[in-house]
C-alpha cells in the first residue's frame, strides 16, 4: 500500500468517526445505520447489549437515545492500524447527559473498530464500547428549554 493510500485512508476512517458521532448526535438512526456494514455489529457489554446487523444497530440506538433527556459525546482519535481493505481502531470518547429517570453519566470510555472498506467507502464491521470511568453524581447544568439546530 503506497504511503498516499495509507493517509487517504487514515483520513477516511477519521471521517467516519466523525460522521457516526455527528449522527448520534443529531438522532439521525437511518444515517448512523449507514455507516456499518450490513452484517455490522455493535456491542455494549457493560449493559449486556449487541446488536448485529443494521436494523438492529438502528433501534439499538433509538432505543438507547430515546432514555437520555439530553446527551452529549465528544470523541478524540485514537490509533488506526491499516490491513489492505480491513483496518482496527480504538476512539477516545468522553460523554455526559442525565437520562429521563433523573440520572446523570459522565463516562470516559474506547471504542474499539474495526472497519472494513466497501463500495460506498469505509464502514464499521464491528463496534465495541468499553467504559473507562463513570461519574453518576447528578449534573448541576440542564439544557436551553429551546434547543434548534442549524442544518450541516
Amino acid at each position: 500500500m503506497s504511503t498516499v493510500q495509507a493517509v487517504a485512508d487514515r483520513f477516511e476512517i477519521g471521517a467516519l468517526c466523525a460522521e457516526v458521532t455527528d449522527a448520534v448526535m443529531m438522532r439521525d438512526f437511518d444515517r448512523v445505520a449507514s455507516l456499518f456494514t450490513p452484517d455490522g455489529a455493535m456491542r455494549w457489554p457493560h449493559i449486556g447489549k449487541e446488536f448485529l446487523s443494521r436494523e438492529e444497530i438502528r433501534a439499538g440506538i433509538e432505543w438507547g437515545q430515546g432514555l437520555w433527556e439530553f446527551f452529549v459525546q465528544n470523541i478524540h482519535p485514537g490509533v488506526i492500524r491499516l490491513d489492505g481493505d480491513t483496518a482496527t481502531g480504538r476512539v477516545h470518547v468522553q460523554e455526559f447527559g442525565r437520562m429521563h429517570d433523573g440520572s446523570s453519566h459522565l463516562n470516559y470510555a474506547l471504542y474499539h473498530d474495526s472497519y472494513r472498506r466497501t463500495l460506498d467507502g469505509w464502514r464499521f464491521s464491528e463496534r465495541v464500547y468499553e467504559v473507562r470511568y463513570l461519574d453518576s453524581t447528578p449534573l448541576t447544568g440542564s439544557p436551553p428549554r429551546e434547543q434548534g439546530h442549524r442544518p450541516v
